[in-house]
């Protein structure tokens, strides 16, 4: 469909003659999608997940949930299944080539809300719990995507890749960085990608490095390369992550042979143990690179359309905050739905009124820690002194920035939405 605004109107029906709920499509099943498909469904909504892969990925980098986002995560029921995930990472150091360690920083630092948060979780483990936690209640769909929708007054028509068509009330994306749905709907990546210079890989590696407990960090202050070792909270694996400069990225995200090539020309003579991580590379499960990017759009919302999570405003792995936004956007977009009557232009208004200086901020910190992480050039801008009273103003604002309604006056609901369907 176009990028054009669908006619706007006011809820669906509900009464004597139509008292169905609501049916909503999220697409991703990562962390937004299952996260807003419990709250939805907490408030009765029908919830309908579509993903693209053929089941839920493992592995993936280690997220943190930090001030709000812990808060959400409790609201939900899911603090002790969380916390029984995570990693048990003790705290991070960095070290110098030859492993000696030169800076501590400890999980209990800032009250666990610091550069190691307390809840810190595999990507792929927190996206289980979710979906766990929600698949009894919500359809799940894996192995298929959207391909095309065309809105109208009362709703959004449907043709999915497996040729399926169906309609709903409101369609969600929360398919990340690469939304397919927000090329489709909002116009094409370029114009909301903004390339922050960097690129990021990671993938499991066996632990025959001896971690324990604690992340291993090495930088390399000439070429601004930097590899990284982090445990799991499964002691005989550990994740391998490599950062390196790059103006242009010019790789096919979904072509991971070329992705390797171009890892392994990167990190050639790294040192310290660069060469042994490497050295399992073909032999991973779970391997990821891509460039270290923020979605910026100045809306979120087009007609019966909304985006959520990385798709809508991605701050990059830079801020350590990806995941919050992602769990707290999906409780307050939920809330503001149910709260309007499900009436979506209301709704969708007052989620982005909510959200925007809380993503702002989260995006900041992220731009400035990735300038941290640039090569030092005769024309490159002073390093931003982060002692300042304004780094910690701004870091209160990307941790606990956000009011929290309780939406006490929403009814919920217990009515299952529907049953798991893997496709």
């Amino acid at each position: 469909m176009s990028g054009e605004d669908a006619t706007e109107q006011g809820p669906i029906p509900t009464g004597e003659h139509n008292t169905r709920p609501i049916r909503v499509l999220v697409a991703g099943a990562s962390v937004a999608g299952p996260a807003l498909a419990h709250w939805l469904r907490r408030w009765g909504a029908e919830v309908t997940v579509v993903e693209r892969a053929p089941e839920l990925r493992p592995g993936g980098q280690a997220v943190d949930a930090r001030g709000v986002a812990k808060v959400v995560i409790e609201r939900m029921g899911l603090d002790a299944a969380v916390r029984e995930a995570c990693t048990d990472t003790a705290g991070a150091r960095t070290v110098d080539a030859d492993g000696q360690v030169l800076e501590t920083f400890r999980v209990d630092d800032d009250g666990g809300d610091g550069f190691i948060a307390d809840i810190e979780i595999l990507r792929g483990d927190l996206s289980r719990v979710l979906y766990d936690d929600t698949r009894d209640g919500v359809e799940y769909i894996f192995g298929d995507r959207i391909a095309e929708l065309t809105q109208d007054a009362n709703g959004v028509d449907v043709v999915f890749g497996g040729g399926d068509r169906r309609r709903f009330e409101l369609v969600v994306g929360a398919d990340g960085l690469h939304s397919a749905l927000r090329a489709m709907v909002f116009g094409p990546h370029e114009r909301f990608l903004h390339h922050l210079g960097h690129v990021l890989a990671f993938y499991s590696v066996p632990n025959e490095f001896g971690l324990d407990r604690w992340l291993l960090e090495y930088q390399d202050q000439t070429s601004g390369r930097s590899a990284l070792l982090r445990p799991t909270h499964d002691a005989t694996r550990a994740m391998a992550m490599f950062y390196f400069g790059s103006a242009d990225f010019d790789v096919d995200y979904r072509d991971i042979a070329a992705q390797k090539v171009l890892l392994r020309e990167r990190m050639a003579g790294l040192g310290w143990l660069a060469t042994d991580i490497l050295a399992h590379l073909d032999d991973t499960p779970d391997f990821y690179l891509d460039q270290v990017a923020q979605v910026v759009m100045d809306r979120w919302s087009n007609g019966r359309v909304v985006l959520l999570g990385d798709a809508a405003f991605s701050s990059s792995p830079m801020s350590g905050q990806g995941t919050g936004l992602a769990l707290v956007g999906a409780y307050v977009l939920a809330g503001e739905l149910a709260a309007a009557g499900w009436h979506h232009a209301e709704g969708f208004a007052r989620f982005e009124a909510r959200m925007r200086s809380f993503v702002e901020a989260n995006q900041e910190i992220g731009r400035l820690n990735a300038r941290t992480r640039d090569v030092p050039g005769p024309d490159s801008e002073p390093a931003p002194d982060f002692g300042g009273d304004w780094f910690m103003e701004l870091v209160g604002r990307a941790i606990n920035g956000i009011e929290l309604p309780d939406y006490a006056g929403v009814p919920e609901s217990t009515a299952s939405a529907g049953s798991p369907v893997v496709g």
